[in-house]
């Protein structure tokens, strides 16, 4: 019995020290993890799965001692000006490359109707279509590392892609889904896309889809099935198709406002809202989510100072990300598609065009376009390719319109009177370009 007593007074002592140093223990507190703040027109995430700040877009502007190439950036110049000043577009950013300079980088106009917030050049507006462009050159630096080929199969790296019959599912290539040559009927299934659904369910549904064509044989532009180019990345890879775009182009070119979902460009501070034009005036919509589960069709952010590094890049010969061969394949012509915009027919009347991979192929009378627009949720785009004459031009804006249809067609009208004069020029005086060492200086361009 004592030894029961004593027993029951040693547990006793202990849970009473216990009891009194938890008592006197300091209070636990949640952890509070600091807030970094993203710096000034500079996007939270370029993955979605990434929330550190990135820097700011740098873009060196050089004018050119060129006065006929001068007049014509100063004519363009005016043009944009008054269309934005007519109510064309609620806003709109250019950017012109020419040889190996960005020669105008521009914002004009407003973010958002009704508001005093400029478009600068920093600016995040949807690409739309022009994302097709990047989904090939980001395949042409896979193709360049030896991580996939343009005529391997697509079964190589998604086994589980199926079309109504074997035999064609065997056939399509990579060169196939970025020329639209698979053999999928026109727009196969793009009214599901605004139906939100995943891009998994969109694949799967493809082996349904009667086909109307031999691979490599019929044009027929694709939304869904050039989005196979996604699970050929991710599997090459080992990353998802936004990781890959941004390490193997976004970041080598210095685009540090680019992305390609929804989350990012949400989670961006300066972004040009979409409009819709209702009631006689422009009407700003909500930024939508439809079409980034086709990423690679329609889902890529930029601001037109991204787009100038860009096509620097690809003026240049794309070295930065590719192998100029790569790029060379990328604007080969693959397959003959009718082009159906007729503004062209303001500066000149095409005698033909082309798909290429990713590319339209539009070729004039002397002259030859590496040409695409694009438009998606109230925001245009437009992206032209001279390679003769080595000039190059987007165009950005946050509505539809007049403004960005007119935009390739206006630029290349005004080049095409001076491209004598400029040639003959650049001929005899082996032109300087004057740059802009000071910081203060680029923001006139914005």
């Amino acid at each position: 019995m004592t030894k029961m007593k004593i027993a029951y007074s040693i547990v006793f002592g202990v849970l009473l020290i216990l009891f009194v140093g938890f008592m006197f223990l300091p209070p636990i507190q949640e952890e509070t993890l600091p807030v970094v703040a993203a710096p000034e027109n500079n996007p939270t995430t370029v993955d979605s799965s990434e929330t550190l700040p990135k820097p700011t877009t740098s873009v060196e502007i050089q004018t050119t001692d060129n006065p006929y190439l001068q007049s014509v950036i100063n004519s363009y110049h005016e043009f944009i000006s008054n269309a934005i000043a007519r109510g064309m577009a609620p806003g709109a950013a250019v950017a012109i490359v020419h040889d190996t300079s960005v020669i105008f980088l521009k914002g004009f106009g407003l973010k958002q109707s009704g508001t005093t917030d400029s478009i600068d050049v920093h600016t995040v507006f949807r690409l739309g279509s022009v994302s097709k462009c990047f989904a090939s050159v980001l395949a042409g630096a896979l193709v360049s590392d030896q991580l996939i080929g343009w005529d391997d199969p697509i079964l190589k790296y998604y086994p589980q892609f199926q079309l109504i019959s074997p035999e064609h599912t065997n056939k399509v290539t990579i060169r196939h889904v970025l020329s639209h040559t698979t053999g999928l009927p026109y727009h196969a299934y793009t009214n599901m896309i605004e139906e939100h659904l995943p891009l998994d369910t969109l694949l799967a549904s493809l082996k349904t889809v009667k086909l109307f064509g031999e691979p490599g044989q019929i044009y027929s532009y694709q939304n869904v099935g050039y989005s196979l180019i996604e699970k050929v990345v991710e599997n090459a890879t080992q990353q998802t198709f936004e990781r890959a775009l941004t390490e193997n182009v976004f970041k080598p070119l210095g685009m540090y406002s680019s992305s390609a979902s929804y989350l990012a460009i949400m989670n961006h501070d300066n972004v040009a809202q979409p409009h819709h034009f209702a009631r006689k005036r422009w009407t700003p919509v909500p930024i939508s989510d439809t079409y980034y589960n086709v990423s690679p069709a329609g889902g890529v952010n930029a601001s037109i100072a991204d787009m100038a590094l860009w096509l620097k890049s690809l003026l240049t010969g794309g070295e930065e990300i590719m192998a100029d061969t790569a790029l060379t394949e990328i604007f080969e012509p693959q397959i003959k598609a009718i082009s159906k915009n007729r503004n062209f027919n303001r500066w000149k009347r095409p005698h033909s065009s082309y798909y290429a991979l990713g590319w339209r192929v539009i070729n004039f009378q002397n002259d030859q376009l590496l040409y695409h627009g694009g438009y998606v949720n109230g925001y245009r785009s437009e992206v032209a390719i001279d390679q003769k004459n080595k000039i190059a031009i987007c165009v950005l804006t946050n509505s539809p319109g007049n403004l960005a249809d007119l935009s390739i067609p206006e630029f290349f009208k005004r080049y095409s009177q001076k491209s004598d004069s400029i040639q003959f020029w650049q001929n005899h005086h082996n032109p300087a370009f004057v740059k802009h060492t000071s910081p203060a200086s680029a923001i006139s361009h914005q």
